[in-house]
């Protein structure tokens, strides 16, 4: 099971029997809005607060997972999923609604991969037959907790990056047709000394090449094994310092086989910056645009390694340095898995 220093290989293969992303209005109009299972048309979603639409986003997530699996909620064991709001209510609430046992847990944005890895290990042992899983964020409910309201009109720098509205979430099963969950690396909370909030990609890098590395070395493998590299949300800055960090340490990646997800989920020409972020930037695009291109045969063996900041509002005004960890998950569908 344990294999190298912190890479848990799974010998059942758990099985991502269905998945379900929700998006807002932005998302609507990105690169892969094909790829959502519903997208609103507003960021309010019919509530009276944006923290409670982000509630909103998980559950029909929730809900829709559930419902393409042909399966009722008092058949799933677990629910583990978490969320950027502070307590994690987003997550706990729509936990409270389906009324399932739920584990919380809060990676930042590598959340959604910290949620699949154990979900992963729980199922492999015996420990369930069916988890919820997934992550979600909404940007108005989370620019308003780490920057400013979004009505305040505050300027960015070319370094930012616009937190996705959305959720994603996988049912894990023990067995069932789909892709299968391999192998998990679990991150190290690496700090680089940087302490903007406006840079998380250049923050998170190094996190993403060490977990990346570490991954590989457990592993015993070539990076080429896998058909695709992608990290949760680097956005463009991120992504080239992870490059010529993973450059300078001997590791050579073809720039087309090592994508990141918050420059798969919008278009050319919308005001993102850098590119997108939050926890549901990983979540959406993997477990709705990326397991897509795995079921029509366009990419047989992924590596997933979402990043997450580790500051809060408070560290920030403390003057502390931003801690950084990203977690890797490795997902294979094709042959004897279809």
């Amino acid at each position: 099971m344990m294999k190298g220093h912190r890479t848990w290989v799974f010998e059942n293969r758990p099985v991502i029997v269905a998945t379900a992303t929700v998006g807002g209005p932005f998302e609507a109009n990105g690169k892969i809005a094909d790829d959502f299972d519903l997208l609103h048309e507003d960021l309010w979603l019919g509530e009276d607060s944006y923290e409670k639409a982000h509630k909103v986003l998980f559950e029909e997530a929730f809900f829709q997972a559930m419902k393409k699996a042909r399966i009722e909620k008092e058949q799933v064991q677990f629910i583990i999923a978490g969320d950027l709001i502070n307590q994690m209510t987003p997550s706990s609430f729509a936990a409270r609604t389906l009324s399932t046992p739920y584990l919380g847990v809060f990676g930042a944005c590598s959340t959604s991969m910290e949620a699949l890895a154990l979900s992963a290990f729980i199922v492999n042992y015996g420990g369930a037959k069916y988890i919820l899983t997934g992550a979600a964020s909404h940007n108005a409910a989370v620019e308003k907790q780490f920057r400013y309201p979004t009505e305040y009109g505050g300027q960015k720098p070319p370094t930012a990056q616009w937190t996705v509205t959305g959720a994603g979430v996988a049912l894990v099963g023990k067995e069932g047709d789909g892709p299968r969950i391999t192998s998990a690396t679990i991150g190290r909370v690496v700090d680089m000394g940087l302490t903007d909030p406006f840079n998380m990609g250049g923050a998170m890098a190094p996190a993403a090449v060490d977990t990346i590395e570490a991954h590989v070395r457990d592993m015993g493998i070539d990076p080429s094994y896998y058909d695709l590299i992608v990290t949760g949300d680097l956005g463009k800055i991120g992504r080239t310092v992870s490059l010529d960090l993973l450059r300078k340490n001997g590791m050579e990646l073809e720039e087309e086989r090592y994508q990141d997800c918050g420059l798969l989920i919008y278009r050319e020409g919308q005001p993102v910056l850098s590119g997108g972020s939050g926890a549901g930037c990983s979540a959406t695009v993997v477990y709705g645009h990326l397991l897509h291109r795995m079921k029509r045969g366009e990419i047989k063996r992924m590596l997933v390694v979402a990043t997450g900041a580790l500051l809060s509002p408070l560290t920030f005004q403390q003057g502390e340095t931003i801690p950084c960890i990203a977690h890797a998950v490795a997902i294979e569908y094709g042959g004897d898995d279809r």
